[in-house]
């Protein structure tokens, strides 16, 4: 009972803000409009600015909500690319393990009953090098932030692995639109940040994360055979 009631408060809290419309306010447009507004918010209220920031990120996070990539933007513009990075790091990290954690007790124990067999075999991958594998994840902007949040929630993935590899994996992506967003000016749409090569990139260094699990196996099919 316990568990329905916080799913059902987290249903009607994503209802609430859907139905407010406020995700529509995440444009790149309105962030060009309100530019000038921003800018003197921010002098006159930095802690205010950044505490609110934070809150809003890791909203976001736990709710499964769109507007993350948006947000990492926007921070580049308010706060510059430094001090954006930080931020939104922070933010994300707090929200995906909330989320993280969330999901654990609410599912997990459902889920193993059903697909116990299937998870083992993850589970399996998973143990022997769980920060290769969250990094992995994260790297690679291919794999919806969320989804990862929940199937990791669902495997025997540590927390102190799944907090340090989203926060450390999330760092190249979240510097490229805090970078980004420093040159309001110069980006017409967000989709124009992550270019072809700049995927390639991100995703070379999610297949080099996996280099100690691929030795692993290797060293282990040497002494089995």
């Amino acid at each position: 009972m316990k568990k329905f009631k916080l799913l059902a408060l987290l249903l009607f809290a994503i209802v609430l803000i859907v139905y407010w419309g406020l995700l529509q306010y995440l444009t790149l447009e309105n962030l060009k409009l309100n530019r000038d507004l921003l800018e003197t918010f921010y002098v006159e209220n930095r802690m205010v600015m950044i505490g609110g920031f934070v809150a809003v990120y890791i909203l976001i996070g736990l709710l499964l909500l769109p507007g993350a990539t948006f947000l990492s933007f926007a921070a580049g513009f308010i706060f510059g690319p430094g001090l954006g990075l930080l931020i939104v790091s922070i933010g994300s990290t707090l929200g995906a393990t909330l989320a993280f954690l969330v999901s654990r007790y609410l599912l997990r124990g459902w889920v193993t009953k059903k697909f116990s067999k299937s998870l083992q075999g993850i589970d399996e991958n998973i143990s022997g090098n769980p920060l290769s594998c969250i990094l992995f994840f994260r790297l690679i902007p291919l794999f919806p932030f969320f989804a990862v949040n929940i199937a990791m929630a669902l495997s025997h993935m540590p927390l102190k692995y799944f907090f340090f590899g989203t926060l450390l994996g999330k760092l190249p992506a979240t510097y490229i639109y805090a970078s980004a967003g420093s040159n309001l000016a110069t980006i017409h749409t967000l989709s124009e940040i992550m270019s072809v090569k700049v995927l390639g990139s991100l995703s070379l260094l999610g297949l080099l994360a996996l280099i100690p699990v691929v030795y692993k196996r290797m060293k282990a099919s040497r002494i089995n055979g």
